[in-house]
């Protein structure tokens, strides 16, 4: 609360606390919607979600806000008071864009598809899927023309900007135009160099209830708060809830328990994050994460940078051997090797990190022509099969479910958000490298098992911060420069040619 008189800043503040615990229940109702509400649910549960989604933008949206935003600015406020009513005011001009009845219509379409698509994706069911879709790109691409219009940004941009404030396509196309340049390069002289490493491959069946211990057991080791938070299993790993209550879900396989492993380290991330956000700044626009591209920095500073490193290897080696038995698979060495194969393959979500950029370039490239109009969703397969083959090399010709059909995004409509997840490769690189700075030790410290230098440089440079700054400010305060993705080249080049440029 402001330390001077600025009542129309405080009623705000009162506004956003209690849109603030609407959508802690829509976090909850959601996560229960993906990990454990039974099938038939899904109807009465979409109606439910939408009435919610159409109050809280009714909150958002209420007339009296206006005037209160314009008090507000004359009001005497602290610098951290002008950063929250900087973000309520995006959140403002957002909500206002849309009607009432899109937002229903989109929660419904949602739903509707997503539910559908759990049957429909294992059954390769792309026609049946399209049904379905065709209303979310509609309601999409509506909600993404009134955003436009009222911004003056492409109807792209606008979708973009709600996960990535202040990026535009014409900044991913320059960045991933570059990245595009050197990777393929790169994968093939890492894939060379790989043939002659031998690799031990663990032996399975890895019974889904240990899968499910060494990943408490690895959550555990990373920090994460089992009072605030639980894991669960869904469809497609994923975390949600707010920091007082951290859901997070990984899915598992009982051929590969490097999958469950590797989702509950990435979710886990995310969920470091969520809980170490400043608690006196919670229930404000303020207290929320800055950006999608930030938030995956964290789950990739987990799951890629620390996780596959040699150090971490080290520490997940006997853990592996004690919930699994002995194998000679799980030597440290071995570990490592196995943890940074470099092979293209279909899933996005089992990609290692060279191939994983690929994979996102192929979405973002489609997603973008689709919002935009220039295909329509009849086009989506052809295209995938053309992207595919040419940036990986891989035939993708009717098989849906391992292809255009295997991500949740879409389904949901959220048109923009794939980009965040290259952003967040690349932020994460760059924080390594100032930790590394930092900490020159670190890499010995991380082997020997002591991770703290990680989660207090994070929770100094990232965690606390939230979203006081604008995205290139917190970069810069961070790191000391702005995004700069020739850390992330030079990583991948250290870790997986042994040389760095």
């Amino acid at each position: 609360m402001p330390a001077v008189p600025a009542p129309n800043y405080a009623e705000l503040c009162r506004v956003y606390t209690r849109l603030y615990r609407f959508n802690h229940i829509a976090a909850i109702v959601g996560w229960d919607r993906n990990a454990m509400m039974p099938a038939k649910g899904n109807v009465a549960r979409a109606a439910a979600e939408a009435e919610l989604h159409a109050l809280i933008h009714r909150t958002r949206t209420d007339n009296r806000l206006t005037g209160l935003l314009r008090a507000a600015e004359q009001e005497p406020l602290s610098d951290i008071e002008r950063a929250n009513l900087r973000e309520i005011w995006r959140d403002w001009r957002d909500a206002n864009a849309l009607p009432e009845a899109l937002v229903e219509a989109k929660t419904l379409a949602g739903a509707k598809c997503e539910h559908a698509w759990r049957s429909q994706r294992p059954a390769n069911d792309w026609r049946g899927f399209l049904e379905n879709f065709r209303e979310v790109v509609r309601l999409a691409r509506e909600e993404a023309q009134l955003l436009a219009d009222d911004t003056g940004l492409t109807r792209y941009d606008v979708l973009m900007d709600r996960f990535e404030p202040g990026v535009r396509a014409a900044d991913i196309d320059r960045i991933f135009g570059e990245v595009k340049q050197w990777l393929p390069d790169l994968i093939t002289r890492t894939q060379a160099k790989q043939r002659d490493e031998t690799v031990i491959a663990p032996v399975a069946p890895f019974p889904v209830a240990t899968q499910r211990a060494m990943s408490l057991a690895v959550m555990k080791l990373l920090g994460f708060d089992f009072d605030a938070g639980r894991l669960d299993e869904s469809t497609h790993p994923f975390s949600g809830g707010v920091p007082e209550d951290v859901r997070l879900t990984t899915r598992y396989s009982e051929d590969d328990f490097a999958q469950s492993l590797m989702g509950a380290i990435h979710e886990t991330g995310h969920a470091r994050f969520e809980q170490n956000l400043p608690r006196e700044w919670l229930g404000q626009p303020i207290g929320l994460a800055r950006s999608y591209g930030i938030h995956e920095s964290q789950s990739l500073s987990f799951e890629m940078q620390l996780a596959r490193s040699h150090g971490f290897a080290g520490l997940l080696a006997p853990l592996l051997s004690q919930h699994y038995g002995d194998q000679p698979a799980f030597a440290a060495g071995n570990l490592y090797r196995v943890f940074t194969r470099v092979k293209p393959g279909l899933i996005r979500v089992n990609a290692d990190e060279a191939t994983y950029p690929a994979h996102v370039i192929l979405r973002y490239e489609i997603e973008r022509a689709l919002i935009e109009g220039e295909i329509e969703a009849e086009d989506i397969p052809a295209l995938w099969d053309e992207k595919m083959q040419s940036l990986l090399g891989l035939d993708t010709r009717g098989n849906f479910k391992d292809g255009c059909m295997q991500d949740v995004h879409w389904t949901e409509g959220a048109f923009g958000y794939f980009p965040s997840y290259t952003l967040g490769a690349m932020y994460a690189a760059q924080w390594f490298a100032a930790m590394r700075r930092a900490v020159p030790d670190l890499d010995a410290r991380i082997a020997a098992g002591d991770l703290a230098p990680v989660f207090e440089w994070l929770g100094a440079n990232v965690w606390s911060q939230a979203s006081r700054w604008d995205t290139p400010e917190l970069v810069r305060r961070a790191s000391g420069e702005a995004l700069n993705p020739a850390h992330f080249r030079a990583h991948l080049e250290t870790r997986y040619l042994g040389s760095s440029r």
